[in-house]
């Protein structure tokens, strides 16, 4: 059986487990908004060089480089997608946390966070649709489910960019209510997603076993080139060592979350681009504690005596 046979796969995940896991993604947003302030944006246009930069590696670097990695790597056309997508999402949830153990800049890295997160309302589909049609593989595959940009921005708007605002405007205007529930909040909305996808794994469970082997070497890959093109490009442009281990581990740690929602409302579970996002939740985890291991060694023994600021 060739790994061809993976584009063919559909996973399955029925309508309501698919309104559920949509559902959760919201609240997922809307706690993730309950710790961002209107001074977090405020932030990037008093000291707009370091969001500048990070955005533009997250949104522009990242994307272009995923597309030449899908035509250096051995993968089939719907694991290609299945990057390119991942590539075109937002930072993710863990990005804040993981960035304060590496002793990054965590004000940097929730600004850039806050920004990412409205920009992937229009970036997302933007850069999904155009490097997704340029790539002769996967533009078939987009042909073929006559995906319109639009209809993503829709949904992005309705899971990413409504829960946002609504956040933003409770942490302003309800401050007392918001801290009470803003740990419990998220911790709920957390579980629950891991409950939802671990139920859809368990309906899929040998198309995971059978295909983890083709993605794990991608993901890998596809992950280190996030990590390190946020890194070298925040060096490159002089940012100093704090920030470019927050810009690096923003650019690493992708929301693919948001990914396997657009994967199972657009592209009906497609088995390469679902197992592609699903396994890259698990490894940026892994990936980006150990290098928040890494960096804090590293800053210690370059002598840094600065804490690291708290989100």
């Amino acid at each position: 059986m060739g790994p061809e046979v993976v584009d063919q796969v559909k996973l399955n995940f029925n309508e309501a487990s698919l309104t559920a896991l949509n559902a959760v993604i919201g609240l997922m947003m809307f706690g993730m908004a309950l710790d961002l302030r209107i001074d977090d944006f405020r932030r990037v246009a008093r000291s707009p060089k370091g969001p500048a930069i990070g955005l533009a590696a997250q949104f522009v670097l990242l994307p272009a480089f995923t597309f030449v990695l899908t035509r250096v790597l051995p993968v089939v056309p719907s694991m290609a997608l299945g990057m390119i997508l991942v590539a075109a999402c937002p930072g993710g949830n863990l990005s804040n946390l993981i960035t304060y153990l590496a002793r990054g800049n965590a004000a940097l890295s929730v600004s850039m966070t806050a920004v990412s997160t409205a920009a992937a309302v229009v970036m997302t589909p933007l850069n999904l649709s155009l490097w997704g049609s340029i790539n002769p593989d996967t533009a078939p595959i987009l042909r073929d489910v006559s995906l319109s940009p639009l209809d993503v921005l829709q949904t992005i708007v309705l899971i990413l960019g409504i829960p946002l605002v609504a956040g933003l405007g409770a942490s302003r205007l309800l401050p007392g209510l918001a801290k009470k529930v803003r740990r419990p909040f998220k911790i709920f909305a957390i579980v629950v997603f891991v409950a939802v996808v671990g139920m859809a794994l368990r309906a899929n469970w040998d198309y995971f076993l059978r295909f983890i082997g083709l993605v794990a070497f991608g993901v890998f890959v596809h992950n280190a080139l996030a990590l390190t093109l946020g890194y070298g490009t925040a060096r490159l442009f002089r940012l100093p060592p704090r920030d470019a281990r927050a810009v690096s581990i923003e650019v690493g740690i992708q929301n693919s979350a948001l990914a396997l929602v657009l994967i199972f409302n657009f592209f009906d579970g497609l088995g390469g681009m679902a197992i592609i996002a699903g396994w890259w939740g698990v490894w940026h985890i892994i990936s980006g504690l150990t290098m928040a291991g890494v960096f804090s060694t590293l800053a210690k023994r370059a002598g840094e005596t600065e804490e690291p600021t708290e989100a």
